[in-house]
């Protein structure tokens, strides 16, 4: 009986402590560097409508740039115009986690999304040169 209630207790101490927990921001990631910011907006208007391509962002596996298509200051649509892809497994993890990044940039409006568990370099990659295409729209 006393095990019982010992098992009890400590399972409901480690829930409760695992429910406490805050998520934790994605850290900068050692070997994430952007290259010069040679990129400029294609097609480009006072109102935020175009295409503004985003830097290149050189990451341990490979280099991430990505266009952002915006009409009156909306993201309609991100191009990935670069990703790793050296080898199989890069370009796996591109197929699955690329699509996903792009799905929630639209939906947040933003840059401010989540990395995709397993691609936290490609990831980070998209998400800075996102970024630098949307500081570019609103320039």
């Amino acid at each position: 009986m006393r095990r019982a209630v010992l098992a009890t207790t400590g399972i409901s101490s480690l829930v409760v402590t695992l429910l406490a927990l805050k998520p934790h921001q994605l850290p900068a990631l050692a070997g994430v560097s952007p290259r010069s910011p040679t990129a400029s907006a294609s097609s480009h208007t006072s109102t935020g409508t175009g295409t503004f391509t985003g830097d290149p962002i050189d990451t341990r596996y490979g280099t991430v740039q990505v266009a952002a298509i915006l009409s009156k200051g909306k993201i309609t649509a991100v191009k990935v115009l670069q990703a790793p892809d050296q080898n199989g497994r890069d370009q796996e993890i591109a197929s699955y986690s690329l699509p996903r990044l792009t799905q929630e940039a639209i939906g947040a409006q933003s840059a401010h999304i989540d990395a995709v568990s397993g691609a936290s370099y490609t990831s980070q990659g998209y998400i800075q040169s996102l970024q630098s295409a949307l500081d570019q729209a609103h320039a």
